[in-house]
């Protein structure tokens, strides 16, 4: 259709595995991840990575909310340059990897910091990888995120997922009347069977939390703040859709998912950075975030957050985000 957006899903298909089977064996210490708070599929990496406990054992390096057509830019470290890769901009690794990489620069990527060389940016696999290849370094405690017997169920309601997560994009960067209002129609649909779903469990699959809910927070958790009016996604807002508004708030309170989340750095990312969209670059003072911190009611529906396991611990120091005022 003319004016649909496509999203460009060509990424570097490396996988760091405990066999080391394409050259890259999972070792602590050896590997940076590279984040931007911004990013609502860079924060599905640092979310399962806090669920995980991975913390000791894999770095996170966080770019700015900002970006140019250069890439990604480490200009909330001092002097701009990450202080473990020592780079200014994330396609210096990418460039390091392949002088000739004429692909999108994009995050969460996963460098190898001895050679300063990007080893993926395969933001579905990198999740799945962290659950099932990293498990040895698994923290005491650690929710089964990925689970081999829901695994077909995950994967399935993935789908659906991923047409919410993607639909605001479709629905914001249309750049044709009839593209939009498809793309329109297509997310709330989605986003209508989800709350359908959501309205007796508390989680999408089983009864604690997993992949799928992992994948979905990231988009519900920005959809007032920047969606909504940003990407033209108006039909309601999440606080007007009960069953999402009070699931994201479920999540939002649960440790390793609202402690992810900067809502400024996420306001001026998509405000500042789509000047096609936002050609001022104003950052609008809005919406009214506080009621993510009011009950929710959903543990009625019963289900465990972390199954058998334990929450985590609070995040590092150097990675605390705001709180809500």
């Amino acid at each position: 259709m003319a004016g649909e957006f496509k999203r460009d899903m060509n990424y570097i298909a490396t996988r760091i595995t405990a066999d080391g089977r394409d050259g890259y064996p999972v070792e602590p210490g050896r590997y940076r991840l590279v984040v931007a708070r911004a990013c609502p599929w860079a924060n599905r990496a640092v979310i399962v990575r806090r669920l995980l406990g991975l913390e000791p054992v894999l770095s996170m390096g966080i770019a700015g909310p900002t970006h140019d057509e250069r890439s990604w830019q480490f200009d909330l470290d001092p002097g701009g340059r990450d202080p473990v890769l020592g780079i200014e901009r994330l396609r210096e690794a990418f460039l390091a990897r392949d002088p000739d990489y004429a692909k999108g620069i994009t995050v969460p990527a996963i460098v190898d910091i001895p050679t300063g060389q990007v080893v993926t940016n395969d933001f579905p696999q990198i999740t799945l990888d962290f659950s099932t290849e990293w498990r040895e370094h698994h923290r005491p405690g650690a929710p089964e995120l990925y689970p081999q017997d829901l695994r077909a169920e995950i994967d399935e309601v993935g789908d659906l997922v991923f047409k919410v997560n993607n639909g605001v994009y479709k629905t914001g960067f249309a750049q044709s009347q009839e593209a939009h209002d498809k793309a329109f129609h297509e997310l709330f649909e989605a986003l209508d069977l989800l709350a359908e779903r959501l309205s007796g469990q508390r989680y999408l699959v089983g009864d604690t939390i997993t992949e799928a809910d992992v994948h979905l927070f990231p988009t519900l958790v920005r959809f007032d703040a920047v969606y909504h009016g940003h990407f033209k996604c108006n039909r309601h807002k999440i606080t007007e859709m009960p069953v999402l508004r009070d699931y994201t708030r479920d999540l939002f309170q649960t440790p390793g998912f609202g402690d992810t989340i900067h809502f400024p750095q996420i306001k001026e990312h998509y405000y500042v950075v789509h000047r096609n969209v936002n050609p001022t670059g104003i950052i609008p003072a809005g919406p009214d975030l506080t009621g993510l911190l009011q009950p929710h009611g959903r543990d009625k529906l019963g289900g465990h957050p972390f199954g058998n396991g334990t929450p985590p611990g609070p995040p590092p120091e150097t990675e605390r985000v705001p709180t809500i005022a």
